[in-house]
């Protein structure tokens, strides 16, 4: 199971972010195979993990420590795609957000979860999943997807809607720089990634709102979503919904049947018509996402057990070799 991926867009977008710091990042992109006449490639995907080594060089090589922020402030409905441009054409705020989340895994996937959407005492909040542990080679994400939504709303309707934005990771070096691109606070150390949205926000109508357009994107929005998840076996699906849950323990079957909308025996028939069952689905995300953490992180093995869902390194390690007949480390050289 691969970690994730996201659009080439993406790239492009870091390149152009690098820029505006007066770097040029084309070196770094051709040294991971990711030259600018990729970026035209219709439905071309990086891998995550590639996405975070080429972020981390550009940032160590042109010290913009801001990259994510950069990023996000340079986002437009067309880097997000099909949810981009129906955020735009919505009638309002809260359609915009719905949108953007709904449709968040056309333009990208990531095993450890998916954004969400919420209304709390009548304001929004879009929340971005937890990436922790996080380090020098993922922080920059949640710089630009937060401020890529602020940036987002702003160009859509017009005024700046963003109440206060909160982060999970504890204030960085650079945290003077978070002051440039939000007008309002930002508290680190946060329970979770987000950016909170005035009072009155939700209904605020956009300046691009078009019924009929909005319409016809709905439905290939929908279409596209549907192509997707036909691609996806019930296995498959099962093994997407329970990897963001792996966190220190392994779900329940009950637990990811929730996530379906359906009945845990409802669920464990559809898997029995595919010949498998709950509990090798679980084995095989948790042995598939540590081969990958291990092949394509630099993540320490502690972490790599909490992230598959084991109680300790220990207990870990043991089912890494049974799987693999090798240790973490072993692979993790053997890779190199």
């Amino acid at each position: 199971m691969k970690l994730g991926d996201l659009s080439i867009t993406y790239v492009e977008l870091m390149a152009r972010a690098a820029q505006t710091a007066g770097f040029d990042a084309s070196h770094v992109m051709n040294q991971y195979e990711l030259p600018a006449e990729r970026w035209a490639l219709p439905g071309h995907r990086v891998s995550i993990p590639r996405f975070l080594r080429v972020g981390h060089e550009v940032i160590r090589q042109g010290g913009i420590t801001d990259l994510g922020l950069r990023m996000g402030a340079l986002t437009s409905p067309s880097v997000l795609g099909l949810a981009g441009w129906l955020a735009d054409s919505a009638n309002n705020v809260r359609g915009a957000c719905e949108a953007l989340v709904r449709y968040e895994l056309l333009a990208s996937f990531n095993a450890r979860g998916r954004s969400s959407f919420i209304v709390e005492a009548g304001k929004g909040k879009l929340c971005f999943y937890s990436i922790s542990p996080y380090n020098a080679y993922n922080r920059f994400i949640v710089d630009m997807v937060l401020k890529g939504w602020a940036s987002l709303l702003t160009h859509i309707s017009g005024e700046d809607l963003v109440e206060r934005v909160t982060i999970e990771f504890e204030a960085p070096a650079w945290q003077e720089r978070y002051g440039h691109h939000f007008s309002c606070p930002v508290q680190f150390g946060a329970e979770q990634n987000a950016i909170v949205l005035k009072s009155g926000a939700l209904e605020k109508l956009l300046l691009h709102r078009c019924a009929s357009h909005h319409r016809w994107l709905l439905d290939m929005a929908e279409a596209e979503l549907a192509k997707v998840k036909r691609g996806l076996s019930v296995s498959e699906q099962v093994a997407r919904a329970l990897s963001p849950m792996l966190e220190g323990c392994a779900p329940e079957l009950a637990e990811v049947s929730r996530q379906f909308g359906k009945a845990p025996w409802t669920l464990k028939r559809m898997l029995a018509a595919e010949n498998t069952n709950y509990q090798t689905v679980l084995d095989n995300t948790r042995r598939d996402l540590a081969i990958a953490y291990v092949r394509e992180t630099d993540l320490a093995v502690g972490e790599i057990a909490y992230l598959t869902g084991f109680g300790s390194a220990t207990a870990f390690q043991r089912a890494f070799k049974r799987w693999t007949g090798e240790t973490p480390r072993q692979l993790r050289q053997s890779s190199v």
